[in-house]
């Protein structure tokens, strides 16, 4: 009997609690503690691995880049694919560097087929962290990371990198003007699955 008091009451717990009004939602600012115990996916560690599986192949990636509206090519040295993100590979992306500053949300995006984790900020940044935010997208079946999406910021600049799991990845460089329009300055895509 006791049991069934105690059910019933966390059913209507539960029913209340679902059924609340937005406007009653109270919001509660996420302690120190709460985010350092996150455990973020390693992100630089797996295009570090990209990269480490392209070299391995020894096939010389292809760049394509888009500016003023023409489109130019050339093949890069594998030795020289690092140095083509290596924008991307500072700050560490991992639990031990960036949990204190990022929150970790996650959900199943049955319409992408993907787990998305994103990573936005717990608060005010340090001026000197130009990463803003970045989101993964898993395969539930696999487990494997299809893409990543990283955006960094410097002032009125914006990089933007999309990397595509054992395929390609594109970075665009954007100018934000001070209406909060933007242009883009520079389109990169650097394929190496052909």
């Amino acid at each position: 009997m006791k049991y069934l008091v105690l059910i019933a009451i966390a059913f209507v717990a539960l029913f209340t609690s679902c059924n609340n009004n937005n406007d009653n939602k109270k919001y509660v600012a996420i302690n120190a503690d709460t985010l350092s115990k996150q455990r973020f996916l390693p992100v630089t560690t797996y295009i570090k691995g990209q990269l480490y599986s392209i070299k391995e192949k020894g096939v010389n990636p292809i760049k394509y880049i888009t500016q003023n509206n023409k489109t130019d090519s050339a093949w890069i040295k594998i030795e020289d694919l690092e140095k083509e993100v290596a924008d991307f590979l500072n700050p560490v992306i991992d639990s031990t560097n960036l949990n204190t500053l990022f929150v970790e949300k996650n959900f199943n995006d049955q319409s992408l087929n993907t787990i998305t984790f994103t990573y936005d900020p717990a608060g005010k940044l340090p001026d000197s962290l130009t990463l803003k935010n970045w989101t993964v997208y898993v395969n539930p079946e696999t487990g494997n990371i299809k893409n990543v999406y990283l955006v960094k910021n410097t002032g009125n600049k914006t990089t933007q990198l999309t990397w595509t799991n054992n395929s390609k990845c594109k970075m665009v460089y954007l100018t934000t003007n001070a209406d909060g329009s933007f242009v883009i300055d520079k389109e990169v895509k650097i394929a190496w699955d052909f």
